[in-house]
């Protein structure tokens, strides 16, 4: 997972990716914002090629001049990029569209608002040449999201970018080949044979599919007050272009995408003292007492007891089963 060095030709990295952000997302949001308010429009900026240029940035790497039908960047790295940013909501009441900067619905005046946070990143795979080359052919695969760090509190003043790695030839992320090898055999397939609609697959940032295939993050930022005339940009993690991806360990796993039965036998399957006690906030808790106390613990308070799983923890969980379409033929994960 050492980057190709001989096509890192983009330097100055951070300074680039900052005035990247002031120049191609804040400004360009603030003025979509303005115009929204007159003609009622959602002011969602779409993500896609904007993602590949600060992929560039983060990457150190240029495009390779294609457009969409080639790669996305020159070492042919794929690019995905989602936005949960400015997502059009609807009203509990009427079912109307709100928009994200709208506190009453238009519609019917009511207050109870459904916020929208269920954008994902979609691979489309439509032949066995497309699988093969998805999980045997390209090194990288780079996945960009722009989110609210604090959607839960309905704070939309603070946007963070991430960027994600994962590298579908290595062994640690073979979870990546599975999910997409069962979505073209158990989902695209059977549906495409019966003449029925087909959809891509959806991989959704910050689930347990996602965290199970080890993704590395190599760039995180936040802008924050970005509604105002001095918004904040700070970038809070950089992995340079440079290092070996080897070195970076991967992404710890939050225990709240778990339920309780996957969290239990997580406990149950891996070995107590050599796994699970060393992400114990309180190690000196038995395996029988712990076991115990989670069984009567809120899923929202997991954290107080065991914060994250770490990518040797992972081992140790499930898969969930992600077939979704009837079929004629038995597929399996080796």
């Amino acid at each position: 997972m050492q980057p190709n060095l001989d096509l890192i030709t983009i330097t100055d990295n951070q300074a680039q990716i900052i005035r990247f952000l002031q120049e191609l997302i804040i400004r360009p949001r603030r003025d979509i914002h303005y115009w929204s308010t007159i003609t009622k429009q959602t002011p969602t900026l779409k993500i896609g090629y904007i993602g590949q240029h600060l992929t560039s940035l983060i990457l150190g790497m240029e495009g390779d001049r294609t457009g969409a039908r080639g790669h996305d960047i020159i070492d042919e790295t794929e690019v995905k990029s989602c936005t949960k940013v400015d997502q059009v909501d609807k009203c509990k009441d009427c079912d109307g569209r709100v928009m994200r900067s709208e506190i009453i619905c238009s519609h019917c005046n009511s207050t109870n608002i459904d916020r929208k946070d269920d954008s994902k990143w979609l691979f489309s795979v439509k032949t066995e040449i497309e699988l093969n080359l998805l999980v045997n052919g390209i090194d990288r695969v780079f996945l960009l999201i722009s989110d609210y760090p604090n959607f839960k509190d309905n704070d939309f003043s603070s946007i963070r970018f991430e960027g994600f790695e994962i590298h579908p030839k290595e062994a640690r992320m073979s979870i990546f080949k599975d999910l997409v090898t069962d979505y073209y055999h158990n989902n695209y397939l059977p549906k495409a044979q019966a003449n029925q609609k087909t959809s891509p697959m959806n991989f959704h940032p910050y689930k347990l599919q996602f965290y199970m295939c080890n993704p590395i993050k190599v760039f995180s930022a936040n802008i924050d007050n970005i509604d105002t005339e001095l918004p904040e940009i700070n970038i809070n993690k950089f992995i340079l272009p440079n290092v070996d991806r080897n070195t970076v360990s991967s992404e710890d796993m939050p225990t709240s995408v778990l339920n309780k039965s996957e969290l239990l036998a997580f406990i149950n399957n891996a070995p107590f003292d050599e796994i699970i006690k060393p992400l114990l906030v309180d190690s000196s808790v038995t395996k029988e007492d712990f076991i115990k106390l989670l069984k009567k613990t809120k899923k929202e308070n997991w954290n107080t007891m065991i914060p994250y799983i770490n990518e040797l923890g992972r081992n140790y969980l499930e898969l969930r089963d992600i077939v979704v379409a009837p079929q004629s033929t038995t597929y399996r994960r080796n």
